[in-house]
């Protein structure tokens, strides 16, 4: 590891997206767990503002199991709202758009913007559209199986989040392409494939915006049984939603919908490869999928790390956090702690118990949970089935990010069908 990414004793440096460019640190996060585990984290990463570019910038980062699940569970204590969900600081100007995304709200107004879209995401709506995934899994798989070779991650992993997640909002699916592409460029803002400055992700989300705007023109006029629908027609304390408050549902369900699974999916893959042991098992024995999906969502970790901002002087196993102060909840470390989880470096498809926090917990866990379970199942069934002998054809290229676990391409080859 090179010097400058040394800033404390126990590793890597968490504030720089450049660490986890070679994977997560473990290593680091094992140390910190064992010795460290609420530990006060130096900020190296640039401040964008000079408003930001205070003494003493830092967060506290928490790595253990019992802490995260804590924390996520005290809104009053803990706030998303309060400085966002999200890991980089936000002058007053910028954080007006970030207050409208419900990723960035507390109870009571949290729930009550959850509950605008519980409905879309029932178990009984999802169950219904599980013979529509699994015929989009077959035609993802369809349009490579012949060829012999491709890019899993763009070719296979990103399809069929994307596919489904346009489809229930209602977009065509001809246009899901510019959605992948929007979400790339947000969440990859610090990636230098995806977006080269701050203004191209500011660009991408106001393309989004536009288009989001033309879809609520089209069904104000024609209204159909999709999300976009649902959005426009629902009712927070006996008011629509305002227009940026719409916009920011449809990024939020367009981005959460379509990066998180896509890259548990990819993975997932790489998990398979690195364990060829319990591909093995898994294909022999194809009814471990389920307990398989879970631990690859313990061992990926889709969504590394959320952040919360203390809203009073509190403690966190007798360390004194400070009102105001930057808490990073890392699922990523939590997922691998030794009192929760025995042989916890172990890659194990049939774990069980297996109670990881890959989707959060508290008011904030995943609301498509459900959705993404059935999703990664049903990818995963098709492509061990179809593609027996996928393996590796080429370098791993990883997301430049310190938030999501994110794999940008995985070269593979396989025996093609005939």
């Amino acid at each position: 590891m090179p010097a400058a990414a040394q800033v404390h004793p126990y590793g890597a440096d968490l504030s720089s997206p450049d660490t986890f460019v070679e994977g997560v640190p473990h290593e680091t996060f094992r140390r910190l767990r064992a010795e460290a585990p609420v530990f006060w984290h130096p900020d190296t990463s640039p401040p964008r503002a000079a408003e930001l570019a205070r003494a003493g910038r830092g967060f506290w980062v928490l790595t253990k199991h019992a802490d995260v699940w804590k924390v996520s569970l005290d809104a009053k204590t803990f706030s998303s709202e309060r400085g966002t969900a999200l890991l980089p600081e936000f002058t007053e100007e910028e954080m007006v758009p970030q207050r409208e995304l419900m990723l960035n709200m507390d109870p009571p107004r949290h729930t009550k913007h959850r509950r605008l879209v519980n409905m879309g995401f029932s178990p009984k709506v999802l169950n219904q559209a599980e013979i529509a995934i699994r015929s989009r899994a077959k035609a993802i798989v369809d349009a490579v199986a012949r060829r012999g070779t491709c890019d899993f991650v763009t070719e296979v992993a990103a399809e069929l989040p994307l596919q489904v997640i346009v489809e229930m909002l209602g977009v065509p699916h001809e246009d899901r392409h510019k959605f992948f592409e929007w979400s790339n460029t947000m969440v990859g803002a610090e990636d230098p494939e995806y977006a080269t400055s701050p203004e191209v992700g500011q660009m991408a989300m106001m393309q989004l915006f536009a288009y989001a705007n033309e879809l609520a023109v089209d069904r104000k006029a024609c209204p159909r049984e999709d999300l976009t629908t649902l959005l426009l027609q629902a009712q927070v304390d006996g008011e629509h939603l305002t227009e940026s408050q719409y916009d920011s549902f449809v990024m939020l369900l367009s981005v959460a919908g379509n990066e998180t699974t896509r890259n548990l999916i990819s993975g997932g893959m790489l998990a398979l490869f690195d364990h060829p042991e319990q591909r093995a098992r898994l294909q022999r024995d194809p009814s471990l999928l389920p307990t398989a999906v879970e631990e690859m969502l313990r061992w990926v970790s889709p969504v590394m790390a959320f952040r919360r901002t203390a809203q009073k002087d509190t403690e966190v196993r007798g360390v004194r956090i400070r009102e105001g102060d930057r808490v990073w909840i890392w699922y990523a470390s939590a997922n691998r702690d030794e009192e929760v989880f025995p042989d916890a470096d172990v890659f194990d498809v049939g774990r069980t118990p297996n109670d990881h926090l890959g989707f959060g917990i508290g008011p904030h866990f995943c609301l498509g949970s459900h959705l993404a379970r059935m999703e990664i199942r049903i990818m995963f069934e098709e492509v061990l089935r179809r593609l027996p002998d996928i393996q590796l054809d080429g370098e791993v290229q990883r997301l430049r990010s310190n938030f999501i676990n994110g794999v940008k391409h995985i070269p593979v080859r396989f025996t093609p069908e005939r």
